[in-house]
């Protein structure tokens, strides 16, 4: 199971400390490490298909300090795709409008078929069109295409509020039968979510205004469970919206977890 790593706050904060820890986590997550830091609408994205503790472009990164508000990172074991840059989290696409969305996923989609407004869209429609093979890239794609559409119904812009909603509504649809521990960001606003138990937590800091999300602790600071099957929203450190709630819960099942097992010499 890959790692994810969010932060959001109101000031620029010293993110080494944090970063150091959580890449040193990739001796179990071998295959990629990514790093997108944001301001505002644009993103700076570092990624290699490297196992993070053997990148000599990270270990000189973190030489030098990093400041930043909004950061996603993530370090992946790999369950589909191949061991290459285009299969590294995270994703980056821009709506019909120009946002940019950044997305990286911690989970595997079992079940590429989504049931919205009563039409039936499955995910490995765009296998054609990504530029990977990870089924956390078909999310993306998803997501903004569904933003797309709802865009162009109204023929404007979503306003905040009516954005959250409608991807509250395509992330509870895409909870059903798959593991979905997703952090993205929409340019703005830090979305997380987790359906799958005691795999994601935080930190928050009233000093700085700044909350902090990881797969793991990364501190002794005290940390606690992201709310569970609701999809939370943070701006500047502080949490602005909660979802509905109504997030499917995932649970292994022993026949899914013939991908611990893959030949993982083959990526």
């Amino acid at each position: 199971m890959c790692e994810l790593i969010g932060i959001s706050s109101r000031d620029r904060l010293h993110v080494n400390p944090f970063l150091k820890v959580f890449f040193n986590h990739s001796f179990h997550h071998r295959h990629g490490w990514g790093l997108a830091i944001f301001y505002g609408n644009a993103v700076s994205m570092e990624k290699e298909p490297v196992m993070a503790n053997e990148s000599h472009y990270l270990k000189t990164r973190l030489q030098h300090p990093i400041y930043a508000s909004n950061l996603i990172g993530h370090i992946r074991l790999a369950s589909i795709g191949r061991m290459n840059y285009e299969n590294c989290h995270p994703f980056v696409k821009h709506d019909e409008l120009g946002r940019v969305w950044t997305l990286a996923h911690n989970g595997t989609i079992l079940s590429p078929t989504i049931q919205c407004d009563q039409i039936s869209r499955s995910l490995d429609d765009y296998k054609s069109v990504q530029e990977g093979q990870t089924d956390s890239e078909r999310i993306l794609f998803f997501l903004v295409d569904e933003v797309n559409r709802q865009q162009q119904l109204l023929g404007r812009a979503l306003s905040d509020e009516e954005r959250f909603r409608f991807i509250d509504s395509r992330v509870t649809q895409l909870s059903v039968d798959n593991k979905l521990n997703l952090l993205f960001w929409d340019g703005e606003n830090m979305y997380v979510h987790t359906n799958y138990a005691n795999s994601l937590y935080l930190r928050s800091e009233h000093q700085t205004q700044s909350t902090i999300i990881s797969t793991q602790p990364l501190d002794d600071s005290p940390w606690k469970p992201v709310p569970f099957l609701q999809l939370q929203v943070y701006r500047e450190g502080k949490l602005i919206w909660q979802g509905s709630g109504q997030s499917k819960e995932y649970i292994d099942p022993e026949k899914n977890w013939e991908y611990k097992n893959l030949d993982f010499a083959q990526l």
